[in-house]
C-alpha cells in the first residue's frame, strides 16, 4: 500500500469506501450508523484542499482506505478513517495513522485526537493499539469539547464514545 495525498478524481470512491466500511456497524446492532450516509463531495474536498485528506492506494493505483483530518488545537484531529472490508486486517489503517502523526510532527502539532465509539472492537480498542490513550473529561481540550457537542448533536451520543490522544 502506498499512502498519498487525496486527489479530487479519489473523493468518489472515497464516498464508496465509507458505504462498504459502514456495513459491519450492523454486526453490533448500529444499523443507524451502517446506513449513514458518507460525507459529502463538498466535505471531502474541503479536507482534501487543505491537505489533510490522505489515501492507501493499492498496486493499481486505486483506493483502498482514506483518513481525513483537521487541525484542532494543538492537534491533528483525526476526523475519519475508514477501510475497504476487502483491504481490512492488513495494517492498512494503521499505516494512515501513521503518515498523520508524521504530518502532525511535521507541522508542529503535539498529536493525533479523534473521537470514536468505545465499545466497538475496530474503534477504541483498535486505536487503543495503535497508540492512543482515552482522555478524561477534565483533559479535553475547548476545541474537543465543540467537536463532542457537534456529535451529540448529530445523536452519535446514543452510544458511549470517547475521546483519544496520540502523542506525535
Amino acid at each position: 500500500m502506498r499512502i498519498r495525498p487525496a486527489r479530487v478524481d479519489d473523493l468518489p470512491p472515497l464516498q464508496d469506501i465509507e458505504r462498504a466500511a459502514g456495513r459491519c456497524f450492523h454486526d453490533v446492532g448500529m444499523p443507524e450508523i451502517a446506513e449513514d450516509d458518507p460525507p459529502s463531495l463538498a466535505e471531502l474536498r474541503r479536507f482534501q484542499e487543505a491537505g489533510t485528506a490522505w489515501v492507501a492506494a493499492d498496486a493499481a493505483g486505486g483506493s483502498v482506505a482514506y483518513l481525513l483530518a483537521e487541525p484542532v488545537d494543538s492537534a491533528l484531529h483525526v476526523e475519519q478513517v475508514s477501510v475497504h472490508p476487502a483491504a481490512a486486517r492488513r495494517g492498512v489503517g494503521r499505516a494512515l495513522l501513521d503518515h498523520a502523526a508524521g504530518a502532525a510532527r511535521a507541522s508542529g502539532a503535539a498529536a493525533l485526537t479523534l473521537t470514536t465509539f468505545a465499545d466497538v472492537p475496530w474503534n477504541a480498542p483498535y486505536y487503543e493499539r495503535c497508540g492512543f490513550r482515552r482522555l478524561a473529561d477534565g483533559e479535553l481540550t475547548p476545541g474537543l469539547r465543540a467537536v463532542r457537542e457537534r456529535e451529540a448533536a448529530l445523536g452519535l451520543d446514543r452510544w458511549p464514545r470517547v475521546c483519544m490522544r496520540r502523542e506525535v
